[in-house]
């Protein structure tokens, strides 16, 4: 299971950010096939949307055969390859760095304290 997070900050709207994270989650392996989804509810209470931002995120991506909503049991990843091209990719890990050296240089910190801390998380 993924842990899904919202930022008020970029502009995308919250639906938009959650059949993304559901797509890269797809993509890097960390969502399976038959996988349960939390429910509509579930994740909107979670992220303190509303309801309507899940269900338009689930039913979008129902649409796309991505999702599938059995009555009474939940939503599930369908078994589907999604395969993100280089491009997306790399403009999304653009994105995370952005933000994330525009936060670290803010508070003071090296371009050599940033990179040594990084190299301790590549390590575990």
């Amino acid at each position: 299971m993924i842990q899904f997070v919202l930022d008020v900050k970029t502009g995308i709207p919250f639906y938009r950010q959650i059949i993304d994270q559901i797509k890269f989650g797809i993509a890097s392996g960390n969502l399976k096939a038959g996988e349960q989804l939390p429910t509509v509810r579930a994740l909107a209470v979670e992220l303190k949307v509303n309801l309507n931002t899940v269900t338009k995120a689930y039913k979008e991506l129902e649409i796309q055969n991505i999702l599938e909503t059995q009555q009474g049991s939940g939503t599930f990843i369908n078994k589907t390859n999604i395969n993100l091209p280089a491009k997306e990719k790399n403009k999304k890990l653009q994105s995370i760095c952005s933000e994330f050296l525009t936060i670290a240089l803010s508070y003071g910190f090296s371009k050599e304290e940033i990179i040594s801390e990084i190299q301790k998380f590549t390590e575990k």
